[in-house]
């Protein structure tokens, strides 16, 4: 008897999440090599029903063969996939990728091995790949045509219509009409047709890629996507079919659905001879027995339906393959099958840590080439769900030994060999070769991982003054602020690749090659500068006083320009902003000129240092600091100007437009808003500088006199404005958070405070699932991340936090690091990624219930489309199983969303997994640094001088102070900051690492303070604070 029993522990049952890369081997385990011997020729018939013949060697196991099929189409995630023939009974089985080929299909010259999708995930938003949805498309395609796919007249129609509008084009009636006639979709075709044409004109200007998204989001809300019916009867000898899908195992009888087994409630899965066992979990309120039995035709059957069952748990719910069971010594007892492969994590994981790479491929019966990947913006428009596909293609060429998009070498002379048996004039997907002398496809094979970095790329990154070389092909990147996509290294799983931008490090700023070696200038430099700390925390106050008067020109220049060219915007709220901001630049502008006179002093750059009061910056503070005072009207007006805005924007569509246009600029490096917040927080950056400057300087030295004078000053000016900062900032997060949500009526309300975002993963039907929580001071939202065109996070769910209860429930479920949160209505059981992170939603989760039940009592409801939820917290879990297939919003619920950046911190916390608080936040406003830095790739040998500025929880990269825009960016949410070991031979002074899974840099100041200062602020953003440790950072304040 074989058998798979699930353990109620992490590893086995729902798996434990870890950072452990893609890898499927023990450590210091090397792949099997492939088989030598005499080869076999295996045709394989493709999804588009073209075949191909592969040779592969006849010892070789079944993967070997299906790694050649996915390298030879290019496919990144194969892994969905499989290989299924007639074996010797005429029973369909699917290809074992652990056993010789040789020992599974008898008489290889008179098969046909059919290549077709394997696992159908639950939602096909996780598909990253374009080939793949084609792919998937084709599938469905072929099910229709076999009667696989059962649904009614409607969806038939719409169905083929997406199909027909990805084959042919654009509506035409004739030529719709001639190609149906040629074309038989589904039996019955012909009654159908009046409504495939009328679907069909509904389709205009819609392209392959969107038609293939468009079709499966039609065909995975069908009951019968992805199922195989196999026969059986059940233990009263009625006739029933069995099935096994991503969420577990379902009974239908006819093509009807009716009993479903979650995995969640299924302990054990069994066969003994033509018995198929299914052991249940232990469950008061069930009526079924421990153990359900059904009958099957034969052993064989039976085996192979329990093989298939046992590879759609383990892909679906196991974070990592299973290991192999130990032979035994004397006698074997049961199967010895196990999955083989990747699990669906596995996958998206291998995606977001950039496995893929750019490869074009063709289209059945299409004349437009679709390109994975693409390295170039594609403009979206507001009523599409789907990234438009781009006409223009570029093609890559793998060199010998080179890996393969999905990640496995592709084995070399005659061990495996490709050849095509064209049916037809159709062509499968398959690699483009570039021409001989293509370089940038050369530099694109060929460009060293250190370039393939998670650094990011801030909008457009070529200077239209400045023509760029060919620039290598990478992989993308998050952008945190900065740019119009999301990123490289840290995909998500429910993004479509199609929307991306090429990485950042195609800029001369990244690359090795076109920056010079600066070590010995810089060597030079530092040994005739001062050595005194004094004077590195002046030069402080001059390098952050230049971002922030360019942070100034973003509203008195860029953006006032802007808005001189429309007219948008009420001459009361003109009036409001801009005079209030041009003075304050003035000022600093003189300011910062003060501050570089005193330093070109204090480096003896001129003769003036022979008076003797050059080095000291006090008595320049304390004379700007009171000229500050004269400015604090201005100070004052800029949170009524912040109010002003929003509700002129709320009340103007054409304002509306024209500020999310202006964030989309390259100048406009962070939202809008934090620009008109900079002022107040610059005060507080002055109040450090003069904080660190007393405690430098002794009593006796000349220049703490005017430091402290200054530093009361600015102490009084800080304490006044205090209050409206703190009630600014909330009221700031709350309106970003309002663009990163869809399903809120009134988010930004009187009383409503912002506490904790990040990514929590929520136990359902379905098994663990990545969701976006949002905790406040009164509810708990809840959303995931659908392939919209707005790149917005869909609510699913709120909890009221009146009444609510938190209790640690690992022990329960059996998943690590789990959490259920109790409500009055509802009840949810969710992982977080770490214990650390558990604790810091523990804490702040509790502090927000204490809020709420310390406020008048239940605050209402305000999300706009979520009706009330009646579930009881133990039909909670299953039932949200039917609330998380709408995960993708209508068309029609988005025609009036505007273009969204994948790019917020929302964003960067759902890619690297992980959360942060409105403290956090607090605390990154007073941590912004910028200044020179060197940086160094691991695998690289110089070092490049880069102009760095560090906010908002990011570095973002400039070639010098002057520059307008940042070239490049690097969230450092998640990543690790530490000193580079002896082993690693930087031998350089100053020097800091960060690294984040595969990615290192290395980071050089040039002096021990700024060294220190460095490590300070970003140690702030790549670790968040506990809310008990600065408890008594700041009041609490609502807007």
């Amino acid at each position: 008897m074989g058998e798979i029993e699930q353990k109620p522990t992490p590893g086995s049952r729902l798996g434990a999440p870890e950072n452990s890369g893609i890898s499927t081997l023990e450590h210091g385990q090397k792949p099997p090599p492939t088989p030598s011997g005499k080869l076999m020729s295996i045709k394989i018939q493709m999804l588009d029903d073209t075949q191909e013949a592969f040779e592969v060697p006849q010892r070789a196991p079944g993967k070997v063969l299906l790694d050649a099929v996915c390298n030879h189409l290019n496919l990144v995630e194969g892994d969905y996939f499989g290989l299924e023939f007639p074996d010797h009974k005429k029973i369909t089985v699917w290809l074992d990728l652990l056993k010789p080929i040789v020992k599974q299909i008898r008489r290889p010259k008179h098969v046909v091995v059919k290549f077709v999708v394997k696992f159908f995930p639950p939602d096909h938003t996780q598909l990253q790949e374009e080939l793949t949805r084609y792919l998937f498309a084709l599938q469905v395609k072929q099910d229709l045509a076999q009667g696989r796919l059962t649904c009614n007249d409607t969806s038939a129609a719409l169905l083929i219509s997406h199909i027909v509008q990805s084959e042919i084009g654009d509506f035409d009636e004739a030529l719709d009409r001639e190609h149906l006639a040629k074309n038989k979709y589904i039996p019955q075709q012909d009654a159908l047709e009046d409504k495939i044409v009328e679907f069909h004109h509904n389709h205009i200007g819609q392209t392959p890629a969107e038609s293939d998204f468009q079709l499966l989001e039609v065909a995975r809300r069908l009951e019968m996507y992805g199922i195989r019916l196999h026969p059986a009867k059940d233990r009263e000898g009625t006739k029933i079919n069995l099935a096994v899908a991503n969420t577990g195992i379902l009974v239908f009888q006819g093509f009807t659905k009716i009993n479903a087994f979650n995995w969640a409630k299924v302990r054990k899965l069994s066969f003994k001879r033509k018995r198929f066992l299914v052991k249940l979990r232990p469950d008061a309120n069930s009526s079924y027995q421990d153990t359900l039995e059904f009958l099957m035709a034969s052993r064989d059957f039976c085996k192979s339906f329990w093989k298939i069952c046992v590879e759609h748990h383990a892909f679906f719910r196991l974070f990592e393959e299973p290991k192999p069971k130990p032979k035994p010594v004397l006698f074997s007892r049961g199967s010895s099958f196990r999955f083989s492969g990747r699990t669906q994590k596995q996958v998206l994981d291998y995606v977001k840590e950039g496995g893929h790479k750019k490869v074009q491929f063709e289209r059945k019966h299409s004349k437009i080439h679709s390109i994975r990947s693409l390295a170039t913006p594609q403009p979206t428009e507001p009523n599409s769900e789907v990234p438009k596909q781009s006409p223009q293609s570029t093609s890559l060429t793998f060199g010998e030994g080179a890996e393969s998009p999905g990640g496995q070498s592709c084995p070399q002379g005659k061990e495996l060999k490709v050849s095509t048996q064209e049916q037809g004039p159709h062509l499968s997907p398959t690699l483009k070769k570039s021409p001989a002398g293509s370089k940038p496809a050369d530099r694109a094979a060929k460009a060293p991982p250190e370039e393939e970095e998670e650094e990011e790329g801030v909008k457009d990154r070529v200077q239209p003054s400045r023509p760029q070389p060919p620039q290598p092909s990478t992989e993308l990147s998050i952008n945190s602020q900065g740019g119009a996509a999301p990123t490289n290294v840290t995909l998500s799983p429910n993004l479509s690749p199609d929307t991306k931008q090429a990485s950042p490090l195609i800029s001369p700023l990244l690359n090795d090659q076109a920056c010079p070696r600066t070590d010995d200038e810089e060597e030079g430099r530092r040994k005739r500068f001062p050595t005194d700390k004094a004077y590195f925390i002046a030069k402080e106050v001059s390098t952050t006083e230049r971002t922030y008067l360019k942070d100034l020109e973003v509203i008195t220049s860029w953006f006032h320009g802007t808005v001189s060219k429309e007219d948008s915007m009420p001459e009361t709220l003109k009036s409001l902003i801009f005079p209030n901001f041009e003075p304050l630049h003035k000022f600093h502008t003189n300011f910062l000129k003060e501050i570089e006179q005193r330093l070109a002093l204090w480096e003896g750059r001129s003769n003036a240092h022979l008076r003797g009061d050059h080095q000291r910056i006090g008595d320049v503070m304390l004379r700007n600091v009171q000229g500050m005072k004269h400015l604090a009207a201005h100070l004052w007006t800029h949170s009524e100007a912040l109010e002003a805005l929003e509700n002129a924007i709320r009340s103007s569509r054409r304002l509306e437009l024209l500020c999310r246009d202006f964030e989309l600029q390259k100048v406009c490096y962070l939202p809008l808003n934090t620009f008109l917040l900079r002022p107040l927080h610059r005060l507080m950056h002055y109040k450090q500088v003069l904080e660190r400057l007393c405690k430098h300087h002794p009593p006796s030295h000349a220049d703490f006199r005017d430091c402290r004078a200054a530093l009361a000053e600015m102490t009084e000016m800080v304490a006044q404005l205090h209050g409206t900062m703190i009630k600014m900032e909330n009221f700031q997060k709350l309106l970003e958070l309002k663009k990163d949500l869809i399903g809120i009526d009134n988010l930004v309300t009187p009383g409503r405070e912002f506490i904790r975002l990040g990514s929590l993963s929520k136990l359902s039907g379905k098994g663990l699932q990545q969701r976006m929580f949002f905790l406040f001071n009164d509810v708990l939202l809840y959303t995931s991340r659908g392939l919209t065109a707005s790149n917005q996070f869909k609510v699913h769910g709120q909890l009221p936090l009146y009444g609510m209860t938190i209790e640690e429930s690992e022990d329960e479920w059996g998943v690590p690091h789990c959490l259920t949160l109790r409500g009055q209505r509802q009840s949810i059981v969710v992982a977080a990624s770490s214990r650390s992170e558990m604790e810091k939603w523990v804490e702040d989760i509790q502090m927000a219930i204490d809020l709420a039940e310390k406020s008048s009592g239940p605050t209402p409801e305000f999300l706009a489309s979520s009706p009330p939820d009646n579930k009881s917290p133990d039909e909670a879990t299953a039932a949200d199983q039917e609330s998380e297939d709408d995960l993708s919003a209508s068309r029609t619920s988005l025609e009036r969303q505007a273009p969204h950046r994948g790019n917020t911190m929302v964003h960067v916390c759902w890619h690297r997994n992980t959360s942060v608080s409105m403290v956090d936040f607090s605390i990154a406003v007073e941590n912004q640094l910028s200044g020179n830095l060197l940086r160094k790739f691991k695998n690289s040998n110089g070092w490049q001088k880069l102009w760095v500025v560090f906010t908002n929880f990011c570095l973002f990269f400039y070639k010098s102070h002057q520059d307008n825009h940042p070239l490049a960016s690097l969230p450092l949410l998640g990543y690790a900051l530490t000193i580079p070991s002896e082993s690693e031979n930087i031998h350089k002074d100053y020097v800091f690492k960060l690294h984040f899974k595969s990615h290192v840099y290395y980071f050089r100041a040039e002096s021990e303070y700024t060294f220190e200062r460095w490590m300070e602020v970003i140690r702030s953003a790549t670790s968040s604070a506990s809310r008990a440790h600065v408890s008594s950072h700041k009041e609490s304040h609502m807007y």
